[in-house]
């Protein structure tokens, strides 16, 4: 801890010009230099200020499996890792490689819901109601930096253990943007809470993040499911007290997900990656390597979803080696009553916007 906080202080510099950089942005925006468009479609936006780890994915699987219910929903992405450029919709037979590994993961869970990826949002809405005419509402990944689109619903998501009032500018910290911008959220919501998250521990984290009076702050957690098999789907695998799992992942925080697997498991034992990292060849082989190290007698490779989708580049490795590769889904929950207050304020936006 004393090492971490000695390099942000000398980060605290670059930080600050970063800071200056942004925060000129913005300001660009603010006074109109710059200008945002707005859409006669309805547009809620699901971001963070922060670089990830906030559970973004599953809050937009949310949105649309609610959404999906009621009106055409559809999600723009900007599809971040992918090696292709511009607009480009988004199909089942697509490959992480092509359109991001989130929308690949979001699509084979919604194949009928229209997604796309664009670097502008500004540009990518416009084309994507073109080509899908039915659309009713467009959804906004990772858009809250993205001020060329003045959406008609700001949500901002910070993670319970790593709220935004506690961390720093990059480099020194994770924050995209000054804390202070949390203003421009309509709704904030506090994820991955505890399971057993208590009434002071929600107050005192309000108060901590000291909403506007027009802003709405919400509570959610995740719940896992049984993993299922990369390969075969269909084969499912209950985490037993038992089985031993290498644990790969590339995401920005795994902190929630090994404290649910604490326990459930006999022992995990972590490779772990940067956020979005592709996985190479010698990824492959050192995760075999590892695996057959491992001196359990019943031991499974576990992943999550987001990775699943980028370790699907690597099927005929898979299969050649014969490796238990199984994926653990998630899925939101709200805290509480959250759930009905937080539906009641998106449902109210959609009303007031087709009036």
């Amino acid at each position: 801890m004393p090492q971490d906080i000695l390099i942000r202080i000398l980060l605290l510099p670059v930080a600050l010009l970063y800071g200056l950089a942004i925060g000129f942005r913005n300001l660009l925006y603010r006074f109109g230099v710059l200008r945002s468009v707005q859409f006669d479609i309805p547009v809620i936006s699901i971001g963070n200020l922060s670089v990830g780890g906030t559970g973004k994915s599953p809050h937009i699987e949310y949105m649309i499996r609610w959404l999906d219910q009621y009106i055409e929903v559809s999600l723009l992405s900007r599809g971040y890792g992918r090696k292709t450029e511009g607009y480009r919709q988004v199909s089942v037979i697509d490959t992480a490689l092509e359109v991001g590994d989130e929308p690949k993961q979001i699509k084979q869970k919604f194949p009928h819901v229209p997604i796309s990826v664009s670097e502008s949002r500004a540009l990518g809405i416009p084309e994507m109601v073109k080509r899908n005419p039915e659309i009713q509402c467009v959804l906004l990944d990772d858009a809250y930096q993205h001020l060329a689109v003045r959406p008609g619903l700001n949500i901002l998501l910070t993670e319970f253990a790593h709220p935004f009032t506690r961390d720093w500018l990059l480099p020194s910290g994770r924050l995209r943007e000054w804390r202070y911008e949390y203003r421009r959220a309509d709704i904030i919501i506090v994820s991955k809470c505890p399971p057993n998250l208590s009434a002071q521990q929600r107050r005192d984290l309000i108060a901590e993040i000291d909403p506007y009076p027009r802003q709405r702050v919400y509570f959610s957690r995740f719940q896992y499911g049984t993993p299922y098999e990369l390969l075969r789907p269909d084969l499912k695998l209950p985490l037993e007290a038992d089985t031993s799992a290498l644990l790969i992942s590339a995401i920005a925080n795994s902190d929630y997900l090994l404290q649910y697997l604490s326990g459930r498991l006999s022992a995990i034992h972590a490779m772990e990656f940067e956020d979005h990292h592709y996985f190479s060849e010698a990824d492959m082989n050192d995760l075999l390597r590892r695996f057959q190290a491992l001196p359990d007698q019943r031991k499974i490779i576990l992943t999550t979803e987001k990775d699943a989708t980028r370790l699907e580049l690597f099927r005929e490795f898979l299969w050649q080696h014969q490796l238990p590769v199984y994926v653990l889904p998630v899925e939101v929950a709200f805290c509480d009553d959250d759930e009905a207050g937080f539906q009641a304020d998106v449902r109210q936006f959609l009303l007031d916007f087709m009036r």
